[in-house]
């Protein structure tokens, strides 16, 4: 029979169910029958509670569940006669009006919208590169350097400078009143590395150990602590202790502890840059990436179903609260998170994923087998056994399912780049550091 679809609005379709009541009471007396079988009732032995008894216990339920079977393979047999790619769950009521001897109802839901997709060549895209400097090399052998380094006690007529470690004991006042957070004893920081701000800094430097000091610092209008911000305090300090770091040279010696094989500096730095490059590879293509899903999300033309956008609502809120449980916050799963402010996100990635799949479709840019393997080999590079972390991801369909996505969003990156206005952009390795990787 063919079913009736009515329009609503924009995505929002209603088709009318019809179920017959004999149908639904004959299959509420053969699953009653079924578990009078088994249950168990005061009186009776296993097997023998009377229909009745079994009726008036479980009648409800048993109807309750059956009403639903029956309503989700009449909406499901209609929605494939009629063609219809339903997205979410449809929202069923009863029609006060039917046919005798039938139950009516109407579903109301809604359907995945088709995507226009625009002219790819009118999409405007930047599209950056980067190089791994010797500078850049530099720089994180120094910063394996200071995780190495060790401190000795400084004489005693020696002052604080800029690369010791001091102990200090110190109380802030605003108005004559200590602040939360405005006082420590032997606390420890080291000058010059930005833990502390730079008037603080500047009033340490030069103090010998045991010596004390009273100074008014300003705290910045945009201080984290919002409580001090824009505020002046007077500072008590004493220096308790001077520590000299000592930076270890690199030699082979500092290659050997760190695991390098042929422990030499030129293998050292070879290491690193190696290191660099897959980083920075990964960190281009990312942001080359948002780039150009900001970019098909322009020129795209969509109406997003709300069901979808409710569904990954309800994702984000879920996975807010296990970020918080992981931070040990008491009560994540209570704790208040209005749905609403993840709403802008949620439909972003909704439109952005109804896109990307069209894209897919329309220029046949499914992941290909060896593409896979091609990319699971490149993970297990930045481990100590590469071949059990690619047999770690080929064993699992999940892990395998979430490279194939990754992996087809490189191929419509390749794309819609092969396609659009690009610009190129060289970026320096630090800018590119200092963004989210």
């Amino acid at each position: 029979m063919a079913v009736t679809v009515e329009t609503l609005e924009k995505l929002e379709r209603r088709i009318t169910l019809t179920l017959a009541a004999a149908d639904i009471n004959s299959e509420v007396e053969s699953r009653l029958k079924k578990l009078a079988r088994t249950v168990k009732a005061d009186g009776f032995r296993p097997g023998k509670v009377p229909m009745s008894v079994v009726a008036q216990r479980y009648g409800y339920s048993v109807q309750y569940e059956v009403m639903n079977d029956k309503l989700g393979q009449a909406f499901s047999q209609a929605a494939n006669e009629a063609q219809l790619r339903v997205a979410g769950a449809p929202s069923i009521a009863q029609k006060d009006e039917a046919p005798e001897g039938t139950m009516a109802f109407d579903a109301t839901f809604e359907i995945y919208p088709e995507v226009k997709l625009g002219d790819l060549s009118a999409a405007e895209v930047e599209r950056v590169t980067s190089e791994v400097t010797e500078e850049a090399i530099d720089k994180t052998v120094e910063i394996l350097r200071k995780q190495r380094r060790t401190f000795a006690q400084r004489a005693a007529a020696d002052v604080a400078a800029e690369g010791d470690r001091v102990t200090i004991d110190f109380e802030g006042k605003i108005d004559g009143e200590t602040f939360a957070g405005g006082k420590a004893e032997g606390f420890q920081f080291l000058i010059g590395e930005g833990q502390m701000l730079e008037a603080f800094e500047k009033a340490v430097r030069g103090m010998k150990a045991g010596e004390s000091k009273t100074f008014p610092l300003a705290f910045p209008e945009d201080y984290h602590g919002k409580d001090v911000a824009g505020k002046e305090a007077d500072f008590l300090v004493t220096v308790k202790k001077i520590e000299a770091q000592h930076l270890p040279e690199v030699n082979e010696a500092f290659a050997k502890s760190l695991g390098i094989k042929e422990a030499t500096v030129e293998a050292l730095r070879a290491d690193i840059k190696k290191n660099l490059e897959r980083e920075v590879k990964f960190r281009v293509l990312a942001r080359n990436k948002g780039a150009v899903m900001d970019a098909v999300v322009a020129v795209a033309e969509l109406d997003v179903p709300k069901a979808l956008i409710a569904s990954e609502t309800e994702r984000l809120v879920a996975g807010a609260r296990e970020d918080l449980k992981k931070r040990g916050v008491k009560d994540a799963e209570k704790a208040p998170i209005p749905a609403e402010i993840f709403q802008p996100q949620a439909e972003r990635r909704v439109r952005l994923g109804l896109v990307v799949a069209e894209l897919v479709r329309a220029n046949n840019l499914q992941a290909k087998p060896e593409q896979l393997q091609a990319h699971i080999e490149e993970l297990s590079q930045s481990y100590e056994k590469p071949a059990e972390v690619v047999r770690w991801y080929l064993s699992d369909r999940q892990r395998l399912a979430e490279v194939e996505a990754v992996v087809i969003e490189n191929n419509v990156t390749d794309f819609v780049l092969a396609n659009a206005k690009v610009t190129d952009k060289a970026l320096p390795f630090d800018e590119l550091m200092a963004t989210a990787g």
